[in-house]
């Protein structure tokens, strides 16, 4: 798949289907920006898992914090990352190990690796890179969708 652009359908398609997210690299500073998309979905619905090995056991947004993806307590429809690109063939690779992987893997803003991409989507994993769903929800369903 080309991931310079995304058709909105695809988009929309993901944002409706997924109902629980692994956000890695959740931080507990609301001044921070995983913070407040994490508290952004789950007002908009989505249960969200944080993960952070130096955060893990405690709470971010009332959510106790995995210390990676396989600590996350039962399968995520998607894993939604906010580490830098380097990190996201890992992250991917941790995704697929799951006992159950996600349907979906998004990370963020400035957030791309198209190997990591192509490995995740020839395990039927959909993958969107260099966006935020902060901000495709209110764009393409509405500030009150879900």
């Amino acid at each position: 798949m080309n991931h310079d652009r995304y058709d909105d359908d695809y988009i929309v398609d993901i944002l409706k289907s997924v109902k629980v997210i692994a956000l890695v690299g959740a931080s507990p500073d609301p001044s921070r920006p995983s913070n407040a998309v994490m508290r952004y979905l789950q007002e908009h619905g989505y249960r969200v898992n944080p993960v952070n090995p130096g955060q893990a056991g405690k709470t971010i947004n009332g959510a106790v914090v995995a210390a990676s993806l396989a600590d996350v307590d039962g399968p995520v429809d998607m894993v939604d990352v906010f580490r830098a690109s380097q990190y996201l063939p890992k992250v991917v690779e941790d995704a697929l190990a799951m006992p159950q992987p996600p349907k979906v893997i998004w990370s963020q803003l400035g957030v791309r690796d198209d190997a990591a991409a192509a490995l995740a989507e020839r395990a039927g994993v959909k993958v969107v890179m260099n966006r935020c769903p902060a901000i495709e929800i209110p764009r393409l369903l509405g500030e009150h969708a879900r």
